[in-house]
């Protein structure tokens, strides 16, 4: 059951008496997975898959087609083919009230790091535009499948020509002399040849043909329905640690016991462990993918999902709380959450989809002595559930799941709850692949913390409905207002829409303005965005398409930031989302630790806490390790 809640955010409160990390990040020198310093950022990204496509191959990365393949060498590498869990994107529960597809990139590459055909393929669209350009990656349908083309330019392909370029299901096809991939068109008019990794090996240029199973290449035997502008980003995901928070990440399912599983996804039961599995995958065997002679071979488990654990125990005594309240009173006190993992659960069934049904567990544990009522809202605190007890292990997992923010509200001051002992536990799936690793011998550790915090007003509808203060969703512009929630410097703004552009696109050009005057003057933060299309176009078309950007804002910017979606074609706007960066107040240092294994089968752990310094890199710190290393876990604390 849930009541409606009209909220107005009153924290007057000073912000000089504690400390906290935002957007911790970590980079080891793992030849393939070094963590997520080295891929958070897009400029992060492409340095990171240049330098290892020319370590790999040898060549370095210069043309347009060297680009796109260091990006889908990278992807085959750090991302499967699996069924991901949908969130309630559209409020009107799972799977229902539209598309139900991941179209985020960020949330999709690190929260669930699994996918199918076309989540994956959509999300790429939005490295291709960061990489090449405007509109130069497209989903493509074609027999079963959803598949990827990418528009090249230079060198073989002149002007420009479409190449097939498919990391689902990790094909690239050359033409017989080896000197250009080919786009699917070309492809159906020699499919029989070209599927053929026997044939003219060498034109591969070390890339197999349908590098997970040699069957899958016969999926191009048609050409059906292009989808232009297909994903979108919002921030890069950062890390917000508030002052008494801790998040850890296994990099295998079961958590600290070995036999918790919480995931957000299809429950595969693969080699009995519930949860996300892909058996054909590049990942976590990235150094047989070029010049591979058999493919990816078959092994249960080859990729499973991971853990990112919060434990979040507020200091009420010495106002180190205030860091995560963003609203109190003598009667209550609210708290935040935002991740860029997904909150997932512990399914109360083994059905393929009993995520979806009522009695998930594990996502969120809140624990105190106390007698004081606890509620939560995943709506920015439109709406609130009824009132649960609080006990030593309340479980509100069924609230939470599949969401990446909540507000907590427990009803008793600050106060009250000193001696209650309350500790938040919560409880992500995330992509193993971004986790940083240690090996064997000396591990060199880079680890950078840039200050910033995120308030997200998205990705579901209703979380983005609670922002709105003109027009909305279903009208032909909507505009949003966000607020830093405890009055901190704005620094950024992510905005994206969502709107129906028919089938073919209709012409129209799509604008998102921002304003730092509650909308007496405006800013552009994305002009004239419109759909590019390119021959050869299939018959059909996908009716939607995404427009998206960010901005740094001026040094000057407080207050509110208003943001605005509109176009000149009269198209609706299905949802759209904004999220703010801001400047977390006073940062302080963060305690990093990791844990593995050695071939003796001994564990072993190492800690460091590095110093506040935002958006300066630190190798001061190494570790040793022995032979045969595994990493367990890794682990940041806010000091």
């Amino acid at each position: 059951m849930r009541h409606s809640f009209f909220y107005g955010l009153a924290v007057f409160f000073s912000l000089n008496v504690f400390s906290a990390t935002g957007d911790p990040q970590l980079k080891t020198d793992h030849p393939w997975y070094p963590g997520e310093l080295s891929c958070s950022t897009f400029e992060r990204l492409f340095k990171t898959q240049a330098e290892l496509y020319t370590r790999i191959t040898g060549k370095p990365v210069q043309s347009d087609e060297d680009k796109a393949l260091a990006s889908w060498f990278w992807r085959n590498i750090n991302y499967s083919h699996a069924t991901e869990g949908t969130a309630d994107y559209w409020d009107k529960g799972f799977n229902k009230g539209g598309d139900s597809r991941n179209r985020e990139y960020w949330t999709g590459l690190f929260a669930h790091g699994f996918g199918l055909c076309g989540t994956t393929h959509s999300q790429w669209t939005v490295e291709m535009e960061a990489l090449l350009g405007h509109c130069r990656g497209r989903g493509m349908g074609v027999t079963g499948h959803n598949s990827f083309e990418v528009y090249l330019t230079g060198g073989a392909y002149k002007e420009g020509a479409w190449a097939l370029l498919d990391h689902d299901i990790s094909t690239a096809i050359f033409s017989p002399d080896g000197s250009r991939l080919l786009s699917i068109k070309e492809v159906m008019g020699d499919l029989i040849r070209l599927k053929n990794p026997a044939f003219k090996p060498e034109r591969q240029r070390g890339w197999r043909v349908a590098g997970l199973h040699d069957e899958d290449a016969a999926t191009y035997s048609t050409f059906a329905c292009a989808e232009y502008l297909a994903g979108y980003s919002g921030p890069p995901p950062k890390i917000h640690l508030r002052a008494g928070e801790a998040v850890r990440r296994f990099l295998k399912p079961g958590l600290e016991d070995g036999k918790t599983f919480v995931f957000w996804g299809m429950n595969y039961k693969a080699g009995g462990i519930p949860g996300l599995e892909r058996s054909r995958t590049w990942v976590n065997q990235p150094e047989k993918m070029y010049g591979s002679k058999n493919g990816s071979g078959h092994a249960v488990g080859q990729a499973r999902f991971a853990n990112a654990v919060y434990t979040y125990i507020p200091d009420f005594k010495s106002g180190a709380y205030k860091e995560g309240v963003i609203d109190e009173s003598a009667g209550q006190t609210t708290f935040e959450f935002y991740t860029p993992f997904v909150i997932g659960c512990t399914p109360p069934n083994d059905k393929e989809w009993g995520i979806y049904d009522v009695g998930g567990k594990n996502g969120l544990i809140v624990s105190g002595k106390s007698a004081c009522p606890v509620r939560i809202s995943t709506d920015q605190g439109r709406t609130w559930t009824e009132p649960a007890p609080l006990t030593a292990g309340l479980d509100l997992t069924d609230a939470v799941k599949s969401h990446q923010q909540y507000w907590i509200r427990f009803g008793a001051s600050a106060q009250s709850l000193a001696d209650a002992g309350l500790k938040i536990r919560t409880v992500c799936q995330c992509n193993v692949a971004p986790i940083p690793r240690l090996h064997d011998g000396e591990n060199k550790i880079t680890f950078m913390s840039s200050g910033a915090g995120v308030l997200s007003a998205g990705p579901n509808k209703d979380q983005a409905e609670a922002r709105i203060v003109e027009g909305g969703f279903g009208q032909k512009t909507v505009t949003l207002e966000l607020a830093s929630p405890r009055t901190e410097v704005p620094l950024e703004i992510h905005a994206a829409s969502w709107q129906s552009s028919g089938a073919p696109p209709a012409p129209a050009k799509y604008q998102i303005d921002y304003s730092l005057d509650k909308g007496a003057t405006w800013q552009p933060l994305v002009k004239d965005w419109q759909i590019v299309r390119r021959d050869p176009d299939p018959a059909d078309f996908w009716g939607q398409s995404m427009c998206y950007g960010n901005i740094k804002l001026p040094d000057s910017a407080s207050g509110p930031v208003r943001v605005r979606f509109k176009n000149d074609g009269g198209r609706q706007y299905l949802k759209a989302e904004a999220h703010l960066l801001y400047r977390v107040a006073n940062p302080g240092p963060t305690e990093v630790t990791f844990s593995w294994k050695e071939a003796d089968g001994g564990v072993k752990s190492a800690r460091h806490v590095y110093p506040s310094a935002p958006g300066i890199e630190d190798s001061s710190w190494t570790i040793s390790a022995g032979k045969n290393v595994e990493t367990l876990w890794v682990d940041y604390a806010s000091k």
